[in-house]
């Protein structure tokens, strides 16, 4: 069964204007519903993830802040979101519904999360509508409960996944792959263990046919016994924060690629959506169900 983390909370009203489009939470599971992909019993409503699961990724002076809602004011402005005992929960229940959906993954080869891929979240810092990585709180979670020895984080958002890398730098256990636009945020990168800067424009060949000769010299190399996958809609060619050219198809294909890859090598997979700006909001919501629909034809 394809399980998919989600809750109300998902969507937190943000100011009149802001432009991170938070519909999109409530818009992807209604879609998917409303095609008959999917019905309720797929989704389920993550719990609020423990604070000693929290200090496994993130510094606890860090993560105080945020729980006791005195992180700086210019701390805030790079978050980008006002801070609130409201958002600090739904991020820790976007947290644990990638564990959960690890779980998951564990017993159906995939799992979602409707939100997530936070991935500019670093050891101590939020940045750029992240404050905690759900992905790289999950990953450490597999490690400390020994469910998995060797993981790959394959990020394909636009922008690099700076807070991953940082976060997995000398941990050998985690290896971070990061195909993202080389002229993008954040402007000061970290180093992920694979990092493909992309030049702007690029467009549905260059990169598909550098994704396809990646992974699977990527896979063989690293042996992962668990896979991340960040499937930004960020990369589409509509995107206004994007720079890249890609169409929904080329989206569609690279997703494909990723999934025939975990299945041809029977490694399970934990999906977050990531980023999506496109300036028509039924673009971004059909790039990223394309996703899911992706998923339920290759495994279920």
């Amino acid at each position: 069964m394809l399980k998919i983390a989600y809750d109300p909370i998902y969507a937190h009203p943000l100011p009149e204007g802001h432009r991170f489009p938070m519909l999109k939470y409530e818009l992807i599971p209604e879609q998917l519903i409303h095609e008959g992909l999917i019905t309720q019993e797929n989704i389920f409503s993550p719990e609020i993830l423990d604070e000693e699961i929290v200090l496994l990724t993130h510094d606890k002076h860090y993560w105080e802040q945020l729980r006791d809602l005195t992180l700086l004011s210019k701390e805030q402005r790079r978050i980008g979101f006002p801070l609130s005992a409201k958002l600090v929960e739904r991020e820790l229940r976007i947290a644990q519904g990638t564990i959960d959906g690890c779980h998951y993954a564990f017993n159906y080869g995939i799992a979602f999360n409707v939100a997530g891929g936070t991935h500019h979240a670093g050891t101590n810092w939020g940045e750029g509508f992240c404050l905690l990585n759900d992905q790289a709180i999950a990953a450490n979670y597999l490690l400390d409960k020994k469910l998995a020895t060797s993981i790959l984080i394959i990020d394909l958002d636009v922008h690099q996944g700076n807070g991953t890398a940082q976060i997995f730098e000398h941990n050998p256990q985690v290896f971070t792959f990061s195909m993202h636009g080389a002229n993008n945020f954040p402007s000061r990168k970290e180093k992920s263990d694979l990092d493909i800067p992309l030049p702007d424009g690029t467009n549905d060949d260059a990169y598909l046919e550098l994704l396809d000769t990646t992974l699977p010299r990527l896979i063989d190399e690293t042996k992962p016994d668990f896979i991340f996958y960040l499937a930004g809609a960020d990369v589409l060619a509509s995107d206004k924060l994007g720079k890249l050219s890609l169409s929904k198809t080329a989206c569609k294909q690279r997703d494909l690629f990723v999934f025939e890859y975990c299945i041809k090598n029977n490694i399970p997979v934990q999906v977050s959506m990531g980023g999506g700006y496109s300036p028509d909001i039924r673009d971004i919501v059909d790039a990223h169900c394309n996703t899911y629909r992706v998923a339920n034809e290759l495994y279920f």
